[in-house]
């Protein structure tokens, strides 16, 4: 079984491209079939995010709401699969819909690896990252699952035999601060047991990514230095971020092009 400080050598060999190689300006959106394709073309590997439709199947899809990324009104947990594929992302030259996990991870074709963010409400509501892991473990290529949420990670960890995860590896996103408003629905208590890393033993994450404007940190330090947890800095966009990534952390989930 794979263990806290024993992640494949795979998971940060390359650049990680943020939601795949995305570039609006030439009609590729984010976490599309066609940034999963660029990515595989430059050699790079890929994070991407995943919600869940009303029917439970997992999406290649950041936003809990489908407005920014394709003009509809509404969540994405309030439509059914086959809806959701009907949706054209907006922007993409290509005219693309939301993809199922499973077909996003047929088009990297375990060319690259894929890191999978598992979003989550916080609610304990563990259906997406079952169907995630479901997916994960009947798919040939190297790919990893990750969240913010302490929860969704500790459960995979109990159920990783039974869930066919053991040569999956489990990480955990994680920044140094929780103040800013996409996190107001947490409590003060959650937000410092977060920010502090108190869910370790729960966790124990073979992997960590961690906002790079908060290195250098005692949590990533610790688990880089102490116990060989592999750390991925996001997101990486401008030189002195690169600059910070390559001293302080083993790789970069990045924008644009690597420095």
């Amino acid at each position: 079984m794979t263990g806290a400080g024993a992640a494949p050598g795979w998971l940060t060999a390359r650049p990680i491209s943020h939601r795949g190689l995305h570039d609006r300006t030439r009609g590729i959106v984010e976490n599309s079939g066609a940034a999963a394709l660029a990515a595989v073309a430059g050699g790079y590997a890929i994070e991407c995010d995943v919600q869940m439709s009303r029917d439970r199947e997992a999406f290649v899809f950041h936003d809990d709401d489908l407005e920014r990324l394709t003009g509809e009104a509404g969540a994405i947990a309030a439509r059914d699969a086959v809806d959701v594929a009907r949706l054209r992302l907006t922007g993409a030259q290509d005219g693309a819909s939301p993809l199922r996990l499973a077909d996003f991870l047929a088009l990297a074709a375990g060319r690259t690896p894929v890191i999978v963010e598992i979003k989550s409400a916080f609610d304990g509501d563990f259906a997406l990252a079952e169907r995630a892991a479901q997916v994960a473990a009947a798919y040939g290529g190297p790919v990893a699952l990750k969240s913010f949420d302490p929860a969704v990670m500790a459960h995979l960890r109990a159920r990783r035999a039974a869930l066919g995860l053991n040569g999956v590896p489990l990480g955990m996103v994680a920044e140094a601060r929780y103040d800013h408003a996409e996190w107001s629905f947490l409590s003060p208590e959650r937000k410092r047991a977060l920010a502090n890393f108190l869910h370790w033993r729960e966790t124990q994450p073979e992997f960590l990514s961690y906002c790079v404007d908060d290195l250098p940190h005692a949590a990533p330090h610790l688990l880089r230095s102490a116990l060989h947890v592999p750390v991925m800095a996001w997101t990486v966009r401008t030189p002195a971020q690169w600059a910070r990534a390559r001293a302080l952390a083993d790789q970069a989930v990045f924008e644009g092009t690597p420095a």
